[in-house]
């Protein structure tokens, strides 16, 4: 029996500011984002999104598939929670409607969590095989403006169904991990937007990926060359691109820059135009890579670099599974991404200066989002969500 993923689906904000308009404010050439970091679009979160409404919009075609009994565990991975007890995933577990048997629990290691919960789900469906698990990563990724990172900013979530003889992507058991306590990253509790050593979390990142491969190739048989394609974490697209590089050259793989090219392309054109999603970055990566390859990847096997600043990090492998074309989303996703609204710079202030109210006072929040799913207020300090 294999286990794995047997469904993906990823949903992202209505609303994107193209970096060509931020670039043209900050009086800077834009080919320092759209070629320097390779991104060219950042998602903006509504007034009222936020990781519960974005993770009920990325899980809801699974759930209208599978239906609401199906589901035995909610976990729920982000960084930018919205309450320090109560779980994310219980606010979704209501909007969706799922079974009141359904566990819930929230997971948190920056950028990683959405790893180690799919790892755990993985486990749980070894043990009991007529189950399935639900595993959804939602972020918003948010700097101070006029920092290095403002221009990373993005918002996304992602939904992965986890089940026996999985329909996507058959998981292996053997993974490579490496910890290190590190502070290239981190975000205190009374600060809204993170704090980030750029340099220093690029030179973390590219030491962890070395940790964990060497880790990897202890516990599995597999060689760098056994693999078609790599996934990796993805504050930016570019970092891809140097994590690969350094991979290969760890390996003295001798690979030409358009083959290295050639087995991270098509994981990184949704991470182009979201922008960062912390948790859900590499498995909207994995997203991109099956939809957009032109070539079949049935059979094919996949390796996952999954980085989580302070840090944590994980390599694993899986393979693609025959007939996967049939069960992706892909034309719902193309037509979000094609419906979304570009905005001013002006308005891009406006959303990242949205108030947050902490008054315990009643705020309505006005409406924004083309979602299913909607915060409609925040009254004496509980938030209150609504099915559109």
């Amino acid at each position: 029996m294999s286990v794995g993923i047997d469904e993906i689906s990823f949903y992202t904000s209505n609303y994107y500011l193209d970096l060509r308009t931020l670039a043209d404010v900050q009086q800077i050439e834009s080919e320092k984002y759209y070629q320097g970091i390779g991104q060219e679009k950042m998602s903006m979160a509504a007034p009222d999104e936020d990781v519960v409404t974005m993770g009920a919009n990325a899980a809801q075609p699974l759930i209208e598939r599978v239906g609401t009994d199906a589901i035995s565990t909610l976990m729920f991975a982000t960084e930018t929670a919205v309450d320090q007890s109560k779980a994310a995933g219980v606010y979704v577990h209501r909007l969706l409607g799922l079974n009141a048997n359904c566990r819930v629990v929230e997971l948190k290691q920056a950028c990683y969590s959405a790893t180690a919960a799919i790892q755990m789900a993985c486990a749980l469906v070894a043990r009991q095989p007529e189950k399935k698990v639900l595993v959804i990563a939602s972020d918003i990724a948010r700097y101070d403006l006029d920092t290095s990172g403002e221009a990373t900013q993005g918002c996304g979530a992602v939904a992965v169904l986890i089940s026996a003889n999985p329909r996507l992507i058959e998981i292996d058991p053997e993974v490579g991990n490496y910890t290190e306590d590190v502070m290239d990253f981190w975000r205190p509790n009374y600060r809204s937007t993170a704090l980030v050593d750029g340099k220093y979390s690029t030179k973390i990142y590219l030491k962890s990926l070395k940790k964990a491969w060497e880790n990897f190739t202890e516990v599995s048989s597999l060689a760098f060359s056994d693999f078609s394609h790599f996934c990796y974490h993805l504050p930016f697209s570019r970092m891809a691109e140097k994590a690969h590089k350094h991979l290969a050259k760890i390996n003295q793989a001798g690979l030409s820059l358009e083959q290295i090219e050639q087995q991270i392309e098509d994981t990184l054109h949704y991470n182009r135009i979201i922008g960062n999603s912390y948790t859900a970055s590499m498995y909207i990566g994995l997203t991109s890579l099956l939809e957009n390859c032109k070539q079949s990847l049935a059979g094919n096997r996949v390796g996952f670099f999954s980085y989580g600043s302070g840090c944590v990090a994980e390599f694993f492998s899986g393979t693609v599974v025959a007939g996967y074309e049939q069960c992706l989303h892909t034309l719902n996703h193309r037509k979000m991404l094609d419906a979304r609204q570009e905005v001013s710079y002006d308005e891009y202030l406006k959303l990242y200066r949205h108030p947050d109210p902490r008054d315990g006072e009643h705020h309505d929040i006005p409406a924004g989002t083309t979602g299913r799913f909607r915060l409609a207020a925040i009254s004496g300090h509980k938030r209150e969500y609504v099915i559109c």
